[in-house]
């Protein structure tokens, strides 16, 4: 047990980069962004919703979040969408739907011609708000996503170290063309515990602003800022939470995060 307990304990302190390795921070030449990635074309049309704002409704589709997010990427390097084919019959979306939501979301972008085929629409947009209880369906269930063991980095410490590791690493996805799923929180704070998808960067005077697509909010874009000076993550513009400072990790990003 002693043993098991030294082996948790150097995973924890990896993961969280409590080493404190401090690689360079992103500069003006590293903006990046996924130039195959339209926010309008490319995202889903309905919401991820929250219960606290839709209290006593039935129904919900809500605490789906990471489901959503991890599709999104799902759809981006596995999908390919025809709108001259004939459409199909909602059973044949929801294979379609379940056959892209299967292959693992850190898997590398399908050629053109391997990927399946979304016929009848132009892009996830069009096709998720005309297809949406399909689509919902489809994508499965999320109880799975509440325990998986990528979430109990919210309660670890990080240093200001791992932090400008995470936001280089997401600078050098960009510009790879990845869409980067964030899990971010303000733990302990029982207010921000969510995923978003950052998918463009850009420099300001005091760091780097990151372009999310956030579940929550299927009308416009999110922001989060690295702060170069403080090493750290803020809120600038994530629906439904304060303006304020963030932990951020990457996920679904290996068969491990």
């Amino acid at each position: 047990m002693r043993a098991l307990a030294f082996a948790l304990i150097a995973v924890a302190w990896l993961v969280a980069g409590c080493a404190g390795r401090v690689l360079p921070l992103p500069t003006a030449s590293d903006v990046r962004h996924d130039p195959a990635f339209s926010f309008d074309a490319d995202t889903f049309a309905f919401p991820n919703l929250i219960r606290a704002r839709h209290r006593g409704e039935p129904d919900l589709y809500a605490n789906y979040c990471f489901v959503l997010a991890r599709a999104l990427r799902q759809f981006h390097v596995g999908a390919r969408f025809d709108p001259s084919a004939p459409k199909l019959t909602p059973a044949e979306y929801a294979d379609r739907v379940r056959a892209i939501a299967d292959r693992p979301a850190w898997y590398p972008p399908l050629p053109t011609a391997e990927r399946i085929v979304i016929p009848g629409y132009a892009n996830l947009r069009e096709f998720s708000r005309a297809e949406e209880a399909t689509v919902k369906g489809a994508l499965g269930g999320r109880v799975w996503t509440w325990i998986h063991w990528t979430n109990w980095r919210v309660t670890l410490p990080v240093t200001a170290g791992h932090q400008a590791e995470v936001a280089r690493e997401i600078v050098d996805e960009l510009g790879r063309g990845r869409l980067v799923q964030l899990l971010v929180t303000n733990w302990p704070k029982p207010e921000l515990n969510h995923t978003v998808v950052a998918f463009a960067a850009r420099n300001t005077t005091e760091g780097v602003e990151f372009s999310v697509w956030d579940p929550n909010d299927p009308g416009a874009p999110g922001v989060m800022t690295f702060d170069h000076g403080a090493r750290r993550f803020q809120a600038t513009r994530l629906y439904d939470t304060e303006t304020g400072p963030i932990r951020a990790f990457r996920m679904y990003y290996s068969w491990f995060l």
